[in-house]
C-alpha cells in the first residue's frame, strides 16, 4: 500500500501523486459515504489516500481515504438529491466576482461563504477585472470591500489585463492549498494563468455556450505552483444549492450574525426573522450588521425551508 493525494477526478478514474512524486491513475471499489449522505464523486480532489497498485497496468485502487482536515460541499448539480464534494483539506479557498461582464450576482459571494465558513476555512474574495470598472463601478467595490472586511473576509481588486492586485494574490497563494472557484465568466482562468503562466488552465469559457446544461461539469483539479504551495481549480460554477443544509446551519454560518445571537432572547436558537427580543435584527436596523446580507440570508433561509418541505412532501 502506498499512500498519495489525489490530485485529478474525472468521475470513474482518479489520478493520485503518489510521495514520490509519481502519478497514477486509480479507481474506488466499493462505496464510500459522508456522513451517512449520498454523493456524487466519494472521493475528493486534495484528499489524502491508500492505493495499492497493481503492477500489469500500472494503474491502482484506492483502498482507504484517510481522514479529512476539511471538505468543501455543494448540493449536486445534477441530481439535486445528492451531494458533490468539491474539494478537502485546503488551507484557504478564494472566490472570484467581478462587478461587470458579467454583472455582478452579490448572493453569490454569501452562497459561497456558506460552504466554507461550517469549517472556518479562511476566504478571500476576488473582485476581477478591474480594468473595465467605471466610477460607479469602483464605488460597488468600495461599498461591498467594507462589507466583508469589517466581517473579517480579505478582499482584493485584481485585472489579469492591467496587472492589478497580482503580486498581493501571488503572495497569499503562496505555499498553501488553495480552493479557487467563480462563476463561468468571471475571469478565473486568465487570471490564474497570469499569476502562474505555465498552468494555461482553459480560457474558454462556458458560458460562452448558449446550450442548457453545459455549467454541470464540476471536477476539480490541483496544479502545483512554481513559487510554492497549490491550486485547486474548478470549472465555472452557474448556481451554488443547498440541500443538506437546514435553517440553523444558515444562522450560525453567517459569523457576524452568529456573534450577535448570543444577546438575542432565545440565543442561539434565534433565526433572526420575527422573533422578539432578536440582537441581529437590531443590529441590522441600527446599521451595526450589513442589511445586504441580511436580506441574502432571508432569502437563503426562505430557500433552504422551501426544499426542505417539498423533500418532505414529495412521496405524497
Amino acid at each position: 500500500m502506498k499512500k498519495g493525494t489525489v490530485i485529478k477526478s474525472t468521475g470513474s478514474w482518479y489520478q493520485v501523486m503518489l510521495e514520490d512524486g509519481e502519478v497514477v491513475d486509480s479507481r474506488i471499489i466499493g462505496k464510500f459515504r459522508l456522513d451517512g449522505k449520498r454523493l456524487t464523486n466519494p472521493v475528493a480532489v486534495g484528499d489524502e489516500v491508500e492505493v495499492e497498485l497493481d503492477e500489469k497496468d500500472e494503474t491502482a485502487t484506492i483502498k482507504t481515504i484517510l481522514p479529512r482536515r476539511n471538505y468543501v460541499v455543494r448540493q449536486s448539480p445534477r441530481r439535486k438529491h445528492d451531494l458533490h464534494l468539491l474539494a478537502s483539506n485546503v488551507d484557504q479557498a478564494i472566490v472570484i466576482v467581478t462587478i461587470v461582464q458579467p454583472n455582478l450576482k452579490q448572493g453569490f459571494i454569501d452562497r459561497f461563504l456558506l460552504m466554507t465558513e461550517p469549517y472556518e476555512i479562511p476566504t478571500i474574495v476576488v473582485f476581477n477585472k478591474s480594468d473595465l470598472y467605471g466610477e460607479e463601478d469602483l464605488a460597488i467595490f468600495e461599498y461591498l470591500k467594507g462589507i466583508y472586511e469589517k466581517i473579517g473576509y480579505r478582499v482584493l481588486l485584481t485585472s489579469a489585463t492591467g496587472r492589478q492586485g497580482l503580486e498581493e494574490l501571488r503572495s497569499l497563494l503562496q505555499g498553501k492549498v488553495t480552493l479557487i472557484a467563480g462563476q463561468s465568466g468571471v475571469g478565473k482562468s486568465t487570471l490564474v494563468n497570469a499569476v502562474q503562466p505555465q498552468l494555461e488552465l482553459r480560457t474558454q469559457e462556458l458560458s460562452d455556450y448558449s446550450g442548457k446544461g453545459m455549467h454541470t461539469t464540476t471536477f476539480a483539479e490541483m496544479h502545483q505552483l512554481d513559487f510554492g504551495g497549490a491550486l485547486i481549480d474548478t470549472p465555472g460554477i452557474k448556481t451554488l444549492s443547498f440541500n443538506h443544509l437546514e435553517p440553523m446551519d444558515v444562522a450560525h454560518n453567517f459569523r457576524e450574525f452568529f456573534k450577535y445571537s448570543k444577546d438575542c432572547r432565545f440565543g442561539g436558537n434565534c433565526l433572526h426573522r420575527n422573533e422578539p427580543g432578536c440582537a441581529v435584527k437590531a443590529a441590522v436596523e441600527e446599521e451595526e450588521l450589513s442589511e445586504l446580507r441580511y436580506a441574502n440570508y432571508l432569502m437563503l433561509l426562505e430557500e433552504i425551508e422551501d426544499q426542505n418541505y417539498w423533500e418532505r412532501h414529495s412521496d405524497y
